[in-house]
């Protein structure tokens, strides 16, 4: 149940946020945001973020916030797929179609955001977070 010696790479589970934030070293900066179902269409929680561990642009679900929750995530592509899951196989079955389809309708603008938000002023964050296509 644990994880490899390299951070941020889990071989036999989802990571927790927690546990990916930990795995960061001390200058690593990242920013983020939790949307909610007012911002996305999505019932849950979407967590967005900047470059994040050591893998490509993905986005997380959560069924809702708090530390420990189970989540899967989503790589960002015009061809999305779940990468990870610890959420139970019926809540992913359920919830995966709707944040699919969403990150589908949002690829682009998750991916600037992913390379280049961190550098964002907060207006320009502002602005992107409005601009996001709900499903």
């Amino acid at each position: 149940m644990g994880f490899s010696e390299k951070p941020a790479v889990w071989t036999d589970r989802e990571p927790t946020l927690d546990e990916e934030i930990s795995a960061l070293g001390d200058e690593d900066i990242f920013d983020m945001a939790n949307l909610v179902e007012d911002q996305t269409g999505i019932a849950g929680i979407v967590f967005i973020s900047t470059v994040m561990g050591a893998h490509g642009p993905r986005v997380k679900y959560f069924l809702k916030t708090g530390a420990g929750q189970p989540s899967f995530s989503v790589a960002v592509a015009s061809e999305p797929r779940v990468v990870a899951s610890s959420l139970p196989d019926r809540d992913l079955a359920r919830m995966a179609p709707p944040v699919l389809e969403w990150v589908r309708l949002n690829h682009e603008a998750l991916a600037r955001y992913w390379w280049e938000g961190k550098f964002w002023t907060d207006h320009e964050a502002t602005a992107f977070k409005a601009g996001l296509k709900k499903v």
